[in-house]
């Protein structure tokens, strides 16, 4: 986890929401990405979907067998998606997002059975770290704004 908090300090200092995600296999980081939807102008790069497009690509396959998804802020209904589709076996996730949050913040997709795949997922980790991060940065946006006005 401390990868991706390193990832999703990457994105702060892009003026990116600071949210960063790492895969690894087998011990090893595979893959490593953070935020990038105003840089790109996109709805869809979340840190999640950035990392599982570089993991896919490395590995090779669109199956992510024995891998584990880091990432520091609790995943969206989107990413979640992603993550079903890829088939990733782990999910660790550090912060939650109550208000987008699919593990148990706003739904509990986790939980869900009529999918094809079951994620074991564990949150918390590191959660105080990134819930600070996170705070900090909305604060200097809120702030900025202030200033505009």
């Amino acid at each position: 986890m401390i990868h991706a908090l390193l990832e999703a300090k990457k994105a702060a200092k892009i003026a990116e929401v600071p949210v960063g995600a790492v895969i690894s296999q087998e011990g090893k980081i595979i893959a490593r990405a953070h935020n990038l939807r105003e840089t790109l102008q996109s709805p869809t790069a979340h840190a999640e979907l950035l990392v599982i497009e570089k993991a896919a690509k490395k590995l090779g396959a669109w199956r992510l067998k024995n891998t584990q998804l880091y990432v520091t802020l609790e995943p969206c209904i989107m990413c979640w998606g992603a993550i079903i589709m890829a088939r990733i076996p782990h999910v660790i996730y550090a912060a939650k997002d109550p208000k987008a949050g699919v593990c148990g913040s706003v739904l509990g997709l986790h939980e869900e059975r009529l999918f094809n795949h079951f994620p074991e997922v564990r949150g918390g980790v590191l959660a105080k770290e990134s819930a600070e991060m996170l705070s900090k940065f909305f604060k200097g946006l809120r702030l900025e704004k202030s200033k505009k006005v």
